[in-house]
């Protein structure tokens, strides 16, 4: 039975761009999920890149990137949007894929229509299946899923291959074919964002991506230009990196932590971030006495 809460279906009825941080790892789940966004984004280049220290190119497996699910919506309060790739398959496996996401509590799936093994969708290479092949997968998505509250993203990569129109046309012919929120990736300019907003009535989004192929603009500029969701994979990430990297360099280079560059955050804060306290009450509830 599905679990899926209307909250995310909700909050885009309402005014208002909706922001989704990405998270890639338990620990950016953790504190992501005390600033009270609307959602948030489980990136499948920063979950494939944490779990297995691998591209995002295909390599991670259902079963791995399920896990993270369950991980991750188990533990969250706030709505989670979920990569789901291509469905990891055919037919069969993109039903597999929706109930398995579904029942283990995400809000959304997003699925695209690129080839097997996919690509990052800001990284060159990217091929596309037909149309008529990414309309069946949407449709057996769309009923597969036990709660309408269970949202489907359709995501289409045919800019970068075939241009605009094409992936314009794409877009279409998903949104026909039952999914919720339209993903056209990686536009190249504002004037391309700017059209694909004039070209649909359904909520769209947005895939931030700092060096990226997609310029990244204000909440205020997207809003404008008519785009619902805006997503920001991998921006704690590159941040995280930037800062180890900052770290590990100051280790090597002196020996020791005393002279990191790099703000360090409170022991205190990251043990109660990981719910210590809770394990400390926990341990003094039940001490043993003599």
């Amino acid at each position: 039975m599905s679990t899926t809460s209307p909250k995310l279906r909700q909050r885009l009825q309402q005014p208002g761009l909706v922001i989704a941080p990405g998270v890639h790892d338990m620990v950016s789940l953790r504190l992501a999920d005390t600033f009270g966004f609307d959602a948030l984004y489980m990136t499948g280049f920063g979950s494939v890149a944490s779990l297995t220290g691998l591209p995002d190119a295909g390599l991670a497996t259902y079963s791995d990137m399920l896990g993270r699910v369950t991980a991750m919506a188990g533990m969250a309060r706030t709505p989670l949007i979920a990569d789901g790739d291509t469905g990891y398959g055919g037919l069969l496996n993109v039903r597999h894929t929706v109930r398995g996401y579904e029942a283990a509590g995400a809000a959304a799936i997003q699925l695209e229509d690129q080839e097997f093994p996919k690509k990052c969708g800001h990284t060159p290479g990217r091929r596309v299946i037909p149309t008529a092949d990414m309309v069946r997968k949407i449709q057996v998505a769309a009923e597969s899923r036990r709660s309408e509250d269970f949202l489907i993203i359709a995501r289409t990569d045919a800019r970068s291959a075939l241009g605009l129109d094409e992936a314009l046309r794409r877009a279409e012919a998903y949104a026909k074919a039952g999914a919720d929120i339209l993903f056209v990736e990686s536009p190249e300019s504002v004037d391309e964002m700017r059209q694909i907003g004039r070209s649909f009535d359904q909520p769209l989004l947005a895939n931030m991506v700092e060096g990226g192929r997609t310029p990244v603009l204000s909440q205020a500029e997207l809003e404008a230009i008519g785009y619902k969701l805006a997503i920001f994979p991998v921006t704690s990430l590159l941040a995280a990196t930037a800062a180890m990297k900052s770290v590990y360099q100051a280790l090597r280079d002196q020996g020791s932590s005393t002279q990191v560059p790099t703000p360090l955050l409170a022991f205190s804060e990251l043990t109660q971030l990981m719910g210590f306290q809770e394990v400390w009450d926990f341990d003094k509830r039940y001490a043993e006495t003599e």
